[in-house]
């Protein structure tokens, strides 16, 4: 996520986000938990792993879900939303598994150069970043922070809201299965509409993968708009 795709989330939005990320995604933290357990799938039960997280703020479910299944995992977590990383800190605490995480204020391109890591989580941000320039540069900024065939989860919505009325009219439904009013509902999809732009299909997240020296990503979980996807990191020709 950039600097100005993370002022949108400012304190009162991370103060709703738990709430309204379960409603917005149904299957919220069954993605967080299969993400977790795709990754382990990939490097291997009970082994050691340092992992990124990009784009870590809020409820922290993908580092929690990750850390409880995988104890000898360690995280580094950049997101460069202060509200949102503030967010996460509390719930990392809660939990119990400060310790195992280094919280970084920025992008994945304000990490200085360390050892490579052995796997990646991005969940919900590249529907954030305006424009494959800047989708593309994520990607690459965590490809070239990996070892070769290391797996990368990359979750968040694709295709564009427009080219699909149906899901539009379900995801209106489940806000108003949540108690919302007609205009609360009618508020929510225009701010939906206003604050992102999706990769156009699943074929342009393949594209973008590829692009940054990823493989052909493997799709685990879908809900209506949102799709997560496990690729890995191309090992270099010899």
């Amino acid at each position: 996520m950039t600097q100005s795709s993370a002022a949108k989330f400012d304190a009162s939005r991370a103060g709703e986000y738990a709430q309204q990320s379960r409603i917005a995604l149904a299957g919220y933290d069954a993605c967080h938990e299969l993400s977790a357990c795709m990754l382990s799938a990939a490097l291997g039960e009970g082994k050691q792993a340092r992992v990124l997280v990009v784009g870590a703020g809020g409820t922290a479910g993908e580092i929690i879900a990750a850390a409880r299944l995988e104890p000898e995992w360690s995280f580094v977590a950049v997101d460069p939303s202060p509200p949102m990383l503030d967010l996460a800190r509390t719930h990392l605490l809660e939990a119990g598994l400060s310790d195992r995480v280094e919280l970084v204020p920025g992008t994945v391109a304000d990490l200085a150069g360390s050892l490579p890591f052995d796997a990646a989580i991005m969940i919900g941000v590249l529907h954030h970043l305006p424009g494959d320039a800047a989708k593309q540069d994520v990607l690459t900024q965590i490809a070239v922070r990996l070892r070769p065939g290391a797996p990368l989860v990359v979750a968040g919505n694709y295709r564009a809201y427009a080219s699909q009325p149906l899901f539009m009219a379900a995801w209106a439904a489940r806000w108003r299965m949540n108690g919302l009013a007609p205009e609360e509902v009618r508020s929510k999809m225009n701010r939906i509409l206003q604050g992102a732009e999706p990769p156009r299909s699943e074929e342009a997240v393949n594209a973008l993968l590829a692009e940054a020296g990823f493989e052909e990503p493997v799709r685990f979980f879908a809900s209506l708009f949102w799709g997560a996807w496990l690729s890995r990191r191309i090992p270099a020709a010899e």
